[in-house]
């Protein structure tokens, strides 16, 4: 029987991992002062602190991107099309003030685990003390921050698809080679009595 509780123990295992930053989603017009605002703070502070988090820009001006815009609306439930509006996670916010700043932190780390949580912390202690150093020794943190572009994102959702399918395929597979191990064990229990 403790050869079964490892088994199960090793399968929840399989099936857990640690929680990583919430993506963030910025729309933003290139003529809102606010809008910049924001900018600055996801590109020279939440990437940085936060060596997960991927951050996503879509130009509101844009007309290939109103149909995201006006779909995040409906989801956020903003009567207004004022911008930015940020999607970190599922968490909705429109406007920015610096005063958001914590709120948006948070929102990041929801289904952070406490390791993340104690690196972030970390990290922003080291980029108040000095950010350019910080910076300096972390430039691809910049690979985080993209554009968006709706030809691309088509690309993205079909590799995605292709991902997810694999997982779900390696997953049920484990799952039989478990069930298969645990027969065997559950057999060569019942022939040693």
């Amino acid at each position: 029987m403790k050869k079964l509780s490892f088994l199960f123990a090793l399968v929840g295992l399989a099936f857990t991992g640690a929680a990583s930053a919430a993506d963030i989603t910025l729309y933003y017009s290139p003529y809102c002062p606010h809008c910049h605002h924001a900018r600055d703070f996801f590109v020279n502070r939440i990437v940085y602190e936060y060596p997960d988090v991927r951050v996503v820009q879509v130009n509101v001006m844009d007309q290939k991107n109103l149909p995201q815009f006006q779909d995040v609306l409906k989801k956020c439930k903003y009567d207004s099309g004022g911008v930015p509006v940020i999607v970190v996670g599922d968490k909705c916010f429109q406007g920015y003030a610096d005063f958001m700043q914590q709120e948006l932190r948070d929102a990041v780390e929801v289904d952070m685990d406490a390791a993340a949580k104690d690196k972030a912390a970390e990290n922003k202690k080291a980029m108040d003390t000095d950010p350019e150093n910080f910076k300096s020794k972390h430039p691809d943190r910049q690979n985080a921050i993209t554009e968006y572009n709706p030809d691309e994102q088509v690309a993205e959702n079909e590799k995605k698809n292709d991902r997810t399918h694999s997982t779900i395929y390696f997953y049920a597979l484990l799952v039989v080679l478990v069930v298969a191990l645990g027969i065997v064990l559950v057999r060569k229990d019942k022939k040693k009595k």
